[in-house]
C-alpha cells in the first residue's frame, strides 16, 4: 500500500520523544500518533480510492467518524496543557488500533 515510509517515521518519531522526554528532563516532550485524519494527504490517492478508505473508516472504527485536523489539535491543546504528561505517544485515531479495517 506503499505508507511504510510513513509508518517507519511514526515509530522514529515515537522513539525520539520517548528518549527526549529522559534526556531534556524536566521538559516535556510528548508526541500525537494520528489515525485516518481528512486532509489533503490523501489527495495523491485517486478519489475513489480515498471513498473506499473512508467507508471503511466509518464502518469499522469505533468512533464510526473519520477524524478531523481539530481532533488533532484538541490532543496537541492537552498534552501542551497538562504539566505531568511527559514521553507520551497520544494515539488519536478514533480506535483504529483496535480494528483490522485495511484487510
Amino acid at each position: 500500500m506503499g505508507l511504510a515510509a510513513v509508518t517507519t517515521t511514526f515509530a522514529a518519531v515515537d522513539s525520539l520523544a520517548q528518549s527526549l522526554a529522559l534526556e531534556l528532563a524536566p521538559i516535556r516532550v510528548n508526541t500525537i500518533r494520528p489515525g485516518f485524519i481528512d486532509t489533503e494527504f490523501w489527495d495523491v490517492l485517486p478519489a475513489e480510492q480515498v471513498e473506499t478508505i473512508r467507508d471503511r473508516v466509518r464502518a469499522t472504527f469505533p468512533a464510526r467518524r473519520i477524524g478531523t485536523i481539530a481532533d488533532v489539535g484538541h490532543a496537541a491543546v492537552f498534552l501542551m496543557t497538562n504539566p505531568y504528561v511527559t514521553g507520551t505517544v497520544l494515539e488519536v485515531s478514533g480506535g483504529e488500533l483496535l480494528v483490522d479495517w485495511l484487510f
